[in-house]
């Protein structure tokens, strides 16, 4: 796959830090977590990088726990979704779940989905009627929405990927990251993608998503489909479960 763009289509969101870097210069040990403070990440986000996918996924769903927990955003879950976005390019995101086929790189992107979601307009919209100040500059969650740009940029060059999983996973974080207002300039592209996972995609989560992010941008979609009646949390991968599972 070519990730080379042209000088005229050159991104402008900003680089994330080396995966290295995110790793060394965090003080992990100060950063909230689900259940305490963030010193045993280092470890468990190096295990990302092992060849062993049975070992990258359980790696993924510690994850989850620890910095994803009840669909809440933690101090420590910022970093850690900056170092997932800058492995996803890594040799270890190109091990391959047996029985499934799947590059790891398409669980890495579907917790990036999980994680977003969680801080996506929807969701916080929902949750600010209930919890003023919610949104204030400088909070948890206020904070890790600034991150978009950056994630964005990390997750668009798999949009046109040749596995069907990738691409998909990709192009729902892209839909969701695509909330920020910096990234409206990319919108008419994605509606192209979200238009795809309606002619083709079979998750409906993943189809809600892209039907949602389609009327939010003034686009004309089909009648809607019969959906299952959502719970009002309920998005892609929302516990980041589905794709974590056995078997690996």
């Amino acid at each position: 796959m070519n990730h080379s763009r042209s000088n005229a289509e050159a991104p402008h969101e900003p680089d994330l830090p080396p995966y290295q870097v995110v790793l060394a210069e965090t003080d992990w040990s100060s950063l909230e977590t689900a259940f305490g403070n963030g010193e045993d990440l280092p470890k468990i986000l190096a295990r990302l990088l092992e060849t062993d996918p049975k070992v990258q996924v359980t790696a993924l769903w510690e994850l989850g726990e620890l910095v994803g927990h009840q669909n809440t955003i933690y101090e420590a879950t910022a970093p850690v979704a900056m170092y997932i976005a800058g492995i996803l390019t890594h040799p270890a995101a190109m091990t391959l779940r047996p029985y499934r086929n799947v590059p790891i790189r398409a669980d890495l992107l579907h917790w990036l989905v999980s994680k977003t979601y969680d801080a996506s307009d929807e969701i916080v919209e929902r949750v600010e009627q209930y919890v003023p100040g919610f949104l204030t500059p400088g909070t948890i969650v206020a904070s890790f929405r600034e991150l978009r740009p950056m994630l964005y940029r990390a997750v668009s060059p798999f949009l046109e990927d040749s596995h069907e999983d990738v691409r998909e996973a990709a192009v729902i974080a892209a839909l969701i990251l695509a909330e920020h207002p910096a990234l409206t300039e990319h919108r008419d592209h994605l509606a192209v993608h979200a238009r795809a996972i309606l002619d083709t995609g079979s998750d409906d989560p993943n189809r809600r998503v892209a039907r949602k992010a389609l009327e939010a941008w003034g686009h004309d979609v089909p009648d809607p489909e019969p959906f299952r009646e959502e719970a009002w949390d309920w998005g892609p991968h929302s516990d980041c479960r589905g794709d974590l599972e056995p078997p690996f």
